[in-house]
């Protein structure tokens, strides 16, 4: 069994593409629609053919509920890992994205947080090497 596919819902999928694509650095993998629907993901850049990442209009009241309760007590809707998180974080800030937590250690990793522009909160994690 494999993983394939995570959601995050989005509050603009166009928004959310766009802060994805140019800010993380991530690939638009998937893009098509069926009337109102659309099914839109991105993968890494460094993984084309790996997990996808599906961003889901947050088009329901159960979808906007979820969504908006994560981003107000401040969990991550989503978590991804980098080799070094000094670096990221300076290309991420020079692609316009804006940290909400700077790169901080915590128990066995060091982390940094930033909104996506489109309702959540991701976090970027680098493990500790022991």
């Amino acid at each position: 069994m494999k993983i394939k596919l995570t959601s995050v819902y989005v509050d603009d999928q166009e928004k959310a593409l766009r802060f994805y694509t140019e800010v993380l650095g991530f690939a638009k993998k998937g893009d098509f629609g069926n009337g109102p629907y659309r099914w839109l993901t991105v993968t890494s850049a460094e993984e084309p053919d790996g997990t996808e990442l599906q961003l889901a209009a947050n088009d329901s009241p159960a979808a906007k509920a979820y969504q908006e309760a994560l981003f107000k007590q401040g969990q991550p809707a989503a978590m991804f890992f980098t080799d070094d998180i000094a670096a990221e974080s300076e290309r991420i800030t020079a692609r316009g994205g804006q940290l909400s937590m700077p790169p901080t250690e915590v128990t066995g990793s060091t982390i940094a947080q930033l909104p996506d522009t489109c309702g959540n909160l991701v976090q970027i994690a680098q493990l500790k090497r022991w």
